[in-house]
């Protein structure tokens, strides 16, 4: 029988206030940046901000007290006494309401050359120079110039640059991925195929051009997108310009954060009219993975690291 205690409402209210980043970095949790918000290391498609959380695999979110009752399994007792530091009485900081201005949107600087962005691309993570060579010459790819990030960058209907994923190139360590401030989520990194009718869906660039490399065959002709994540809006932006795609195949990652982001798009794809949904997942965790793999594995069967369809 759980032991009812009582909260005054200044006390659940400081509870509900307190900066999540605070409070998780005391229990051990690796934040990593995205922009202005902190995603967790151990489920990255949660994010965190001041005293708000989201699960972008999911769509939910909320505040600091069900946050620990959805993430943790907390009772609201637990949760509540969890953030007011087990006492009758608040120990973690609040979080800062003020919101910092938005930056307008620009690229990063160009590096006069892509000599390190060449060398990781392929030498570390396998792409096909051939595939890498056409995203540089159309201006989607490029090195800049203050800490050689790849950039990715995505384009409007007229071709002016709108959002940019920065990733960095080091081929061992945690790796620094991050979008650009300003970037507009409807115009992630992508290719329009000309008279395409099918949309490949990807979480990350670098899964995009590994899969292209993986099946290149014609790839031309169809139309491939990556979220820099989980959320829909490039997605559903690809559709509405290449207005011939009947088929969306979904490539992303084979981990529980790509199962629920697999099913809450097909959900989402279904309100917007589309039932042709494929799922291709890869026998390794990403399409990169399986690039490396096969790659490692020259005498490897053709077979290897085909994608599995669901």
């Amino acid at each position: 029988m759980s032991t009812y205690i009582h909260f005054t409402e200044e006390q659940k209210n400081r509870a509900n206030t307190v900066d999540l980043e605070a409070w998780l970095s005391t229990r051990g949790e690796k934040l990593l940046r995205s922009g202005r918000e902190k995603r967790l290391a151990s489920d990255r498609s949660i994010t965190v901000h001041g005293n708000e959380w989201f699960d972008h695999a999911t769509r939910e979110g909320g505040l600091a007290i069900n946050f620990l009752q959805r993430h943790y399994r907390y009772t609201f007792p637990e949760a509540v006494t969890a953030l007011l530091g087990g006492e009758q009485g608040a120990t973690y900081p609040m979080a800062e309401k003020a919101e910092p201005e938005l930056k307008p949107f620009a690229l990063p600087p160009a590096n006069d050359t892509m000599r390190r962005v060449y060398a990781y691309l392929i030498k570390h993570r396998h792409i096909d120079l051939n595939i890498l060579t056409h995203f540089v010459r159309a201006n989607l790819i490029y090195e800049n110039a203050e800490y050689h990030n790849t950039v990715f960058v995505g384009v409007d209907e007229t071709g002016t640059a709108r959002h940019a994923h920065k990733r960095s190139t080091n081929s061992g360590g945690e790796a620094f991925r991050i979008n650009v401030e300003g970037s507009n989520p409807k115009y992630s990194f992508g290719y329009h195929g000309e008279n395409a009718t099918t949309l490949y869906v990807f979480e990350a660039p670098i899964d995009l051009l590994s899969y292209l490399t993986l099946y290149p065959d014609n790839w031309q002709r169809q139309s491939y997108v990556s979220l820099c994540g989980t959320a829909e809006h490039a997605m559903l932006k690809m559709l509405s310009q290449d207005t011939g795609i009947q088929t969306v195949t979904l490539c992303l990652d084979n981990d529980e954060a790509g199962f629920k982001a697999k099913a809450r798009l097909k959900g989402i794809l279904h309100e917007h009219g589309y039932t042709d949904i494929n799922e291709l997942t890869p026998e390794l965790k990403d399409w990169n993975d399986v690039l490396c793999a096969k790659a490692e594995l020259p005498d490897a069967a053709p077979s290897f690291g085909m994608a599995q369809s669901m």
